[in-house]
């Protein structure tokens, strides 16, 4: 089965998705993080395209390896990395259509029927009471957690937080059984970070994101060494290689990759053998509601180390709401995600809603 075209889409400047053609009719899709979709976008149709068309479409690892060591000084992380995710999703989709298998599968079957998710709320615009009865509503849909997102990401100290007075408000309104996240995208100087962790510690927040400098592993292990609160981080890594380091050297409580981020699916197993290793769970950061969730599925699915509750952004997309980009979607079912027993990835784009919404 051999490539003949690796197609990269993107919808209205903002989500990018990547089709890999074959000699046999079969296409894969995949997704790569939205944050610079112009410029993911010309890594891929630049630098991996080039690289792919005419290659074995099954040769998974011998692509990764290919794609990721070719673009010699490109690495190793940010766009180069996220548009092999894109890549690879799409790679591991067609190996499922070839095959008749679910990408879980492929993977080494199911290690859960399912994966338990929680409620992402991505604004930074609610009042505490109006998150509390937000968290509230969620838990009476079935969702198994509430995340917020409440201060303003790398200020350092500075701009607006309001994390405490929020957590304070939603633990108020849904109970202490009801498990809170907290994000502040790497808002703090250290010691603030222990001061905001100690509160939060007090008030049963599960996890406390990346409240420092991403890369600042030494103060990351000095915060998880002072505090109890487990510290998740990962969202910025991209590869094994910094997985391990995180591990090793910033030695935080919960690991996030996301498999749109850190090199798509291929890479993502082996950061779940690093967690398996050391004993570290993984929470993975998932913000895409379509392809990226179901990639994720499928790996939550048949990973032991998925054990908690995983991200699931609940927020309105208009893209995605309004004007629905593709034909099967995979949504949650009384807080649980369980992947179509389809082959593939089990999702397909509407391709007449993504020529509509296409601008490159």
């Amino acid at each position: 089965m051999i490539i003949t075209e690796v197609e990269s889409i993107v919808l209205l400047d903002r989500l990018h998705f990547v089709k890999v053609h074959t000699d046999e009719g079969l296409v894969g899709i995949g997704e790569v993080s939205p944050m610079k979709a112009s410029v993911t976008h010309s890594v891929v149709t630049t630098v991996l395209a080039p690289l792919l068309v005419g290659e074995e479409a099954t040769d998974i690892e011998r692509l990764w390896r290919r794609m990721y060591t070719k673009p010699f000084k490109l690495g190793p992380g940010g766009a180069q990395l996220n548009a092999i995710a894109g890549v690879d999703i799409a790679l591991w989709d067609l190996l499922g259509k070839a095959t008749g298998q679910p990408v879980y599968k492929l993977l080494g079957g199911k290690y859960r029927s399912g994966t338990k998710v929680y409620a992402s709320s991505m604004s930074r615009s609610l009042t505490p009471e109006q998150e509390a009865d937000r968290a509230l509503s969620f838990k009476e849909q079935g969702f198994h957690g509430y995340k917020i997102h409440s201060a303003t990401p790398w200020m350092h100290d500075d701009g607006f937080d309001q994390t405490v007075a929020t957590v304070t408000a939603v633990r108020e309104s849904v109970g202490d059984g009801f498990p809170i996240m907290v994000d502040v995208n790497n808002a703090y100087y250290p010691h603030t970070a222990v001061k905001i962790a100690r509160a939060l510690e007090e008030l049963g927040v599960w996890h406390f994101e990346e409240p420092l400098a991403a890369h600042d592993y030494e103060a990351y292990a000095r915060l998880a060494d002072t505090v109890d609160i487990p510290i998740a981080v990962g969202e910025q890594e991209y590869s094994s290689w910094q997985f391990r380091d995180l591990i090793t050297v910033g030695r935080v409580d919960i690991l996030q990759p996301d498999v749109i981020k850190c090199g798509g699916i291929t890479e993502l197993k082996k950061i779940a053998v690093l967690a398996d290793t050391y004993t570290k769970p993984i929470t993975v950061h998932n913000t895409q509601q379509t392809v990226g969730t179901a990639a994720h599925a499928h790996v939550w699915v048949s990973t032991p180390a998925c054990v908690y509750p995983q991200e699931y952004n609940i927020e309105h997309n208009p893209i995605l709401d309004d004007t629905p980009i593709w034909t099967n979607p995979l949504l949650p079912v009384d807080g649980v995600i369980t992947p179509h027993e389809l082959p593939g990835l089990g999702v397909e784009l509407d391709d007449a809603v993504i020529a509509r919404l296409r601008t490159a």
